[in-house]
């Protein structure tokens, strides 16, 4: 087969410099057979830049090139194996014969070709008679194919869009990384990872090359010094930074700017260490704009949501604002209703086993509490609706970073409507609400809790949720005496969680059966206190009234008579569905029986039983 043949296939060789490599072939093929075969004279091969980029000798370069040759053209590894008594690969002494300019030095491991995995050494005890292997990657690069991803090591870089801040910062970076004399370590922090990639991105554009990025559970499987090796090569060659979390590569890599997410710093490298923030309320709203304006006519109902509403609850980054609305647009019925869910769906986000998200169904109408406490619950919403407005555009904020979350504390008994409170205001914010237990997230070993909160917190960031923290007295109770490391660390663990809830975007509540039990200290740094009474007979009567759907069918069940029984909101509904499927079970309208059987069901829940009163009003209660 001829030199020439062998580029006949495949066809997307034809737009590789093809005739430069053919010539540097066939000189090969001579210089194998003794003839004179001068060096071709360019300077614009890939073989050519290769070595200029890694500082090659000519002999360097022709060592590559045969290494190449025996790969590419049947003829010239039919050429070498009858050289060297069948074996199709090259020996170094083979080149060290043929080639001319040769130098020994050349596969010394400092010098290019085995510092920069160019070529591998095959089995052997004489080094000169070790067969050499082109590595895959570079044979790639000198058909003019380029490295490709280097067998899984790099995976193509998924940056996400930026705002005028976020790629000022990347400006900013590049400057400083320019103005570093030495190698440099870029350790960028964030909530969003493709935002980090979009300043990567815009940080090596800004540097005159890309990004080489490591895929660092693939790196993880391999021989790091080696990996090491080969990433610094293809940086030098295509002047590409490296973005890698991988420890163990970090300390190896000799390349002149490296990226990473991790902690700490690298001996040898200046270390230049930046946040990479969400967007704030104001550039989401515009990022909004600029999606959903596609369509104005349209879409006009949204934009106003979006700027009003969901960019003042959900933190999120650039490409998920694209993403939700261009999802949100090729629906063909869209309404702002489905927009929010979408927008609450993509912010969704792993707490795990550490919370429970509650649908919140509840309504204003369905609350029944004295008047103040209504006022204070609208209050307590008014504060969540317009904090970024508040603090970010009026420039409340500026002023200090203390104290601007929106925490509550609910205070009442059990069934009082504290859960149906939060389920409200989640509800009217258009906001998903989590149920946190305290009580099974507090744990019993030192630092535990922290990690436990921070999890929750970190979670909930980009969502905007409402998070109810119930059974608050489990951390919450009286601040202890320090008699050990636990009563220290118990106390800390109460101090770290109103730091998260103090800075926390969205509405942290607290909720506890008896408030007495939280400690003064704690409790003026909650801004909203709510004091859920139990009902009284006026409000029982109006549970009762409410209690029932309207598709409910009742039978001489009178909400005055029922009120005077002293129960909680959260038993008189616990009652009416007791009793309906009761009613249900005989195909029966819901009344005074069924009734009285569920009362004294739940009155028993308490190691309680009805009074003779309280049995005559369920079953005298007949309209």
């Amino acid at each position: 087969m001829s030199t020439t043949a062998a580029f006949d296939e495949p066809d997307r060789l034809r737009d590789a410099p093809r005739d430069r490599l053919v010539s540097e072939l066939t000189r090969i093929a001579a210089l194998l057979r003794g003839d004179d075969a001068p060096r071709p004279q360019t300077d614009d091969s890939p073989l050519a830049d290769l070595g200029h980029r890694l500082g090659l000798s000519a002999f360097e370069c022709d060592v590559l090139m045969l290494a190449a040759a025996v790969e590419l053209d049947a003829r010239v590894a039919a050429d070498v194996a009858a050289a060297q008594g069948g074996t199709p690969s090259p020996s170094f002494g083979l080149a060290l014969s043929v080639l001319p300019a040769a130098h020994w030095d050349a596969l010394s491991p400092d010098r290019p070709l085995r510092r920069r995995r160019l070529v591998r050494l095959g089995a052997g005890d004489i080094l000169a008679l070790r067969p050499l292997r082109i590595d895959e990657a570079v044979l790639h690069r000198l058909t003019g194919l380029g490295p490709g991803r280097l067998d899984g090591l790099v995976a193509d870089p998924l940056a996400g869009g930026l705002t005028a801040a976020q790629a000022a910062l990347a400006d900013e970076l590049a400057a400083a990384v320019r103005a570093v004399d030495g190698r440099v370590l870029v350790r960028l922090d964030g909530a969003d990872a493709d935002t980090r990639a979009g300043v990567v991105a815009r940080l090596a554009a800004a540097l005159g090359g890309g990004v080489l990025s490591v895929r660092d559970a693939a790196a993880a499987e391999r021989d790091p010094a080696d990996t090491a090796a080969v990433l610094d090569r293809e940086a030098v060659l295509d002047g590409r930074l490296i973005a890698t979390d991988d420890a163990r590569l970090l300390a190896l890599l000799e390349a002149e700017v490296v990226v990473t997410d991790g902690p700490g710093d690298v001996a040898g490298r200046v270390t230049l260490a930046r946040t990479v923030p969400l967007p704030t309320a104001s550039e989401e709203a515009a990022l909004w704009r600029a999606a959903l304006e596609v369509d104005a006519a349209r879409t006009a109902d949204a934009i106003v949501v979006a700027e009003r509403e969901l960019s003042q609850h959900f933190r999120l980054p650039a490409g998920v604002v694209a993403a939700v609305a261009a999802e949100w647009l090729a629906l063909p019925d869209r309404d702002v209703a489905t927009l929010r869910r979408l927008v609450r769906e993509r912010s969704r986000t792993g707490f795990g086993a550490l919370a429970q998200r509650i649908e919140p169904r509840a309504r204003w109408d369905d609350l029944v509490l004295p008047e103040g406490q209504r006022e204070l619950l609208r209050e307590i919403e008014r504060h969540v609706r317009h904090r970024a407005t508040v603090l970010d555009d009026w420039g409340f904020a500026s002023r200090s970073d203390r104290g601007l979350g929106v925490t509550a504390l609910f205070a009442g008994e059990s069934g009082t409507g504290k859960t149906m409170a939060a389920e409200v205001l989640a509800g009217s914010l258009g906001l998903d609400l989590y149920r946190i237990d305290l009580a099974a997230l507090v744990s019993k070993y030192i630092g535990e809790t922290e990690k436990h909160l921070s999890t929750v917190f970190d979670a909930a960031e980009a969502s905007g949720a409402v998070l109810l923290f119930d059974e608050a007295d489990a951390l919450f109770g009286k601040r202890s005496d320090v008699k050990d490391s636990h009563d220290r660390y118990a106390n800390l663990e109460v101090a770290y969680l109103l730091q998260r809830m103090e800075s926390y975007r969205g509405l942290a509540i607290l909720t506890t059966n008896l408030r007495g039990n939280v400690d003064r200290a704690f409790l003026r740094r909650i801004r909203f206190v709510v004091q859920f009474p139990f009902p009284d007979e006026a409000s029982r009567a109006e549970i009762w009234r409410r209690v029932f759907p309207a598709a409910t069918p009742l039978a001489d069940v009178d909400p005055a008579a029922l009120a005077r029984i002293q129960f909680s909101g959260g038993a008189i509904r616990q009652i009416a569905l007791s009793a309906a499927f009761a009613a249900a079970d005989e195909g029966d309208a819901v009344g005074p029986e069924h009734l009285l059987r569920a009362a004294t069901r739940e009155a028993a829940k308490s190691e309680r039983a009805l009074t003779a009163a309280e049995t005559g009003a369920l079953r005298g209660g007949a309209r």
